[in-house]
């Protein structure tokens, strides 16, 4: 839930030492700060929450091959009607995320952006990371929040804060860089965010087969909550400072503080 691409200024548009309110006036995109691209953006909501894109962001994505071309770059995203859109199919999803520059999720044909994280959160992640590395056999593969993991049950594509493969790798016959068979999944909660976390997106997860358990790393508190599946059902248990996380598939162990050890979380 992070930034994960910009087209705003300097070199990491590729753009050269112009700005990109000099090369591309209608695409809505300046400067990087969230601020700017919050509630005064229009259609571009979720940069504080998980919001719905509308047409009109698409719009303006595309005026960006235009801009692109007298700037001497290749985005390829092209012009789409300015109708009202209620659904996209996953062709539009993946040159959506090409042009954008932070990540988007595809739900049954609506695409959401996803929320921007803060440094905790960015912490807490890469601190789960080095947690399960430790814990885990290293037949287990473990990827950050770049990996796309896709639940074909429900056709939701998503970006999971940590992704844990243990095993060959199986991918979506529909993408070849989103990943159908987790065996774990971790989400740092935020508070715009918790709440979907929790439920839905809980929900839509426990349809992939492989899964085992789905890690909420809470971000008020050193908690750690573990959805584990047992049989044909599921079981929760929080861990709290000064306990262990217990993970039944291979026995895996860290403890709560091993992951909140030197992190100040951000005020309520």
């Amino acid at each position: 839930m992070r930034f994960e691409r910009s087209f705003g200024a300097g070199s990491a548009t590729g753009f050269g030492s112009k700005n990109s309110s000099e090369l591309c006036p209608s695409t809505g995109f300046g400067s990087r700060d969230s601020s700017e691209l919050g509630a005064g953006a229009g259609p571009v909501r979720g940069i504080a929450r998980r919001g719905r894109l509308d047409t009109e962001w698409f719009r303006r994505q595309a005026g960006l091959r235009a801009c692109s071309r007298r700037a001497g770059t290749s985005a390829t995203i092209e012009p789409v009607t300015t109708a009202r859109r209620l659904h996209y199919d996953y062709a539009e999803y993946e040159a959506a995320l090409v042009a954008s520059h932070i990540k988007l999720e595809y739900a049954e044909g609506v695409i959401y952006a996803m929320a921007g994280g803060t440094r905790a959160h960015a912490e807490l992640e890469a601190a789960m990371i080095v947690a399960l590395h430790a814990a885990l056999p290293r037949s287990c593969r473990i990827a950050t929040s770049d990996m796309k993991v896709r639940v074909e049950a429900t056709d939701l594509t998503t970006f999971p804060d940590v992704s844990v493969v243990c095993g060959d790798p199986q991918v979506s016959p529909i993408d070849p860089h989103a990943l159908v068979n987790p065996t774990f999944l971790v989400e740092v909660t935020s508070k715009s965010t918790e709440d979907y976390d929790r439920g839905d997106k809980l929900s839509q997860y426990r349809q992939l087969p492989s899964l085992r358990a789905v890690l909420f790393v809470s971000h008020k508190s050193p908690r750690i909550t573990v959805v584990e599946r047992d049989g044909t059902s599921w079981s929760e248990r929080d861990s709290r400072s000064g306990e262990t996380v217990a993970l039944a598939e291979h026995a895996a162990r860290f403890t709560v503080d091993e992951v909140y050890g030197g992190i100040t979380l951000d005020p309520a």
